[in-house]
């Protein structure tokens, strides 16, 4: 079956973000690329849109911030999971499989 790329639902970078995010704190590129790893290289998530996406979970309180470097020696901003945020995550999880569960039952239905 061949793969296709996927555009994202509004709202569901914002899940994906803090779900990445519970693992442990990581910069924005590594996030991408985990997000492109686990979804096996369906989605892809471009820098326009997860930097804006990052400054707005941190405007939130959801996510933290600080500089670092990464694993090959460069400055990096390092991402964390806030308490909010994991509250936040549980929340938008919740919505999320009552959504997809509803989707789901339409889909299924002869």
């Amino acid at each position: 079956m061949k793969k296709t790329q996927m555009d994202l639902l509004q709202g569901t970078l914002d899940l994906l973000v803090l779900k990445t995010l519970q693992t442990g704190p990581t910069h924005g590129w590594d996030i991408a690329q985990r997000i492109q790893q686990v979804s096996q290289d369906i989605l892809h998530i471009g820098q326009g849109s997860l930097y804006p996406a990052l400054h707005r979970l941190e405007a939130q309180g959801w996510i933290a911030s600080e500089w670092g470097a990464s694993e090959n020696n460069r400055r990096a901003k390092f991402y964390k999971l806030t308490t909010t945020g994991r509250k936040q995550l549980a929340a938008e999880t919740e919505s999320w499989e009552r959504f997809t569960g509803a989707v789901e039952l339409i889909v299924k239905t002869n």
